[in-house]
């Protein structure tokens, strides 16, 4: 049965700390979840945290850790000592112990990691923290299952066990050569089954993935998905084992890569929470707002260029002015976003021109439908047959072009390294609003001869 944090158990967490009755708390929190532990510190207050995270054990609080929310798990870092904090990594994989440190000031890292017990662990750490951020080796974990090719089955399995009670989970068994070279993979089953004289190379399958050192994380992910792997090596230029990278890792940059296109889509410049400042959110939403505010005022200018043109004869143009901008801001919404989200997946194969067709052909088709619709609308309601079709055939021009930015634009940034998720959002909207006002004004200017 799932752990329901109620207002009976903060009320009684409360009391027992209060009462510092250290016995009563362990036993309350004793089959708890850390990850539900993580949810109760994150509505309790920072010093009932601290009071917490102190209590318990370290096996359980290293887990507690890695699930708070960053800016709980900054202070209560900030509020335990350098030994501390190392009790608390020596419980983790060296991956997360590198994540831990690296959010710590450099002083407060060199004197946690010379506290550290666990040399191994240290040096491991250390060579973690040196590769750049959004890369393979800054995700990659040092523990794994490595056996070398001129072993013998039962050799092998003696010498494993001792490999295996610091990996939590053993996806597959890396086989290298005498110089660490990885020159092929085992399952366990592939282990179980052999005869115990085979030498490792006999058995070993010396296709194996892996992914260097330095490749973008990304990419790393797309590699995972597209095989479908639980975990990956990885690899230096000599094709030296060093570690590997685990699926819980790459569901972690799958989800923040998510949450930064979503902010870009939506119109934030940066990273930010609603608990952030106000000084912060403004940072984040100003530059996309005044673009925005740019975009209006092109489309004010444009619009009374044409004032005294339709002013006398065709008014009634400048009513389906919101319209206009509305189909266009949308379509071009529509289009970057399926393009945003197939260069994500690596799904948009072809060349630009081969997608600009298709777009076109959509548009005109789904641009067709509606002004015809639009058409019978505009006639009906006001007895004008030209200025029913003004409007109908402007509507198409304006979804087609906004369908073709929509698509260009994404793809166009992809071509350039550009992050394509900032085509979407306040950008695609301003600059077919635009673009969509001007054509429409000067299509409905041709069709009724003004």
């Amino acid at each position: 049965m799932a752990f329901e944090i109620t207002n009976t158990f903060f009320d009684n967490l409360t009391s027992l700390i209060h009462n510092q009755d250290d016995k009563a708390i362990s036993k309350l929190f004793a089959d708890v979840h850390y990850a539900d532990i993580a949810e109760v510190l994150d509505e309790v207050n920072f010093d009932e945290a601290i009071y917490i995270i102190k209590l318990l054990d370290s096996e359980k609080t290293s887990e507690i850790l890695m699930e708070l929310d960053e800016d709980i798990r900054e202070k209560i870092l900030n509020n335990l000592s350098a030994k501390e904090i190392a009790e608390e990594v020596e419980e983790m994989d060296s991956d997360d112990a590198a994540d831990i440190i690296g959010e710590l000031s450099e002083d407060r890292q060199e004197r946690v990691i010379n506290a550290l017990d666990d040399d191994e662990l240290a040096a491991d750490i250390k060579e973690l923290l040196s590769y750049d951020d959004e890369t393979a080796g800054s995700l990659m974990a040092k523990e794994l299952v490595k056996v070398y090719e001129t072993w013998t089955v039962a050799g092998c399995m003696r010498r494993i066990r001792g490999q295996a009670k610091d990996v939590t989970r053993v996806h597959s068994i890396y086989v290298v050569d005498k110089e660490d070279k990885l020159v092929g993979r085992l399952s366990l089953k592939d282990l179980i089954i052999a005869k115990s004289d085979q030498k490792i190379a006999e058995i070993a399958k010396s296709k194996v993935d892996a992914v260097h050192v330095n490749m973008d994380d990304e990419e790393v992910a797309k590699i995972m998905a597209k095989y479908d792997l639980e975990a990956i090596p990885v690899v230096d230029d000599h094709n030296v084992l060093l570690g590997r990278i685990t699926i819980d890792d790459i569901v972690d940059v799958l989800k923040e890569e998510a949450e930064r296109d979503y902010q870009m889509a939506a119109g934030l410049t940066q990273d930010v929470d609603s608990d952030d400042s106000i000084l912060q959110l403004t940072k984040a939403r100003l530059p996309w707002l005044f673009l925005g505010l740019v975009g209006g005022i092109g489309a004010f200018l444009i619009m009374s260029v044409f004032e005294h043109s339709f002013k006398k004869s065709a008014f009634v143009l400048f009513l389906f002015t919101p319209l206009v901008a509305a189909m266009a801001g949308n379509v071009g919404v529509q289009s970057s976003a399926i393009i945003v989200q197939g260069l994500a997946n690596d799904d948009v194969k072809g060349s630009i021109n081969s997608r600009l067709l298709k777009e076109m052909l959509l548009a005109l088709l789904n641009g067709f439908i509606l002004a015809l619709f639009l058409m019978l609308f505009v006639w009906i309601y006001e007895g004008r047959i030209d200025l029913a079709l003004a409007v109908s055939v402007s509507l198409i021009a304006v979804i087609v072009v906004a369908g073709l930015i929509g698509t260009f634009v994404p793809l166009f940034l992809h071509k350039r390294g550009i992050d394509p998720a900032i085509a979407t959002g306040p950008f695609i909207t301003t600059s077919n609003d635009i673009f969509g006002i001007l054509i429409y004004f000067l299509i409905a200017k041709s069709i009724l001869g003004i």
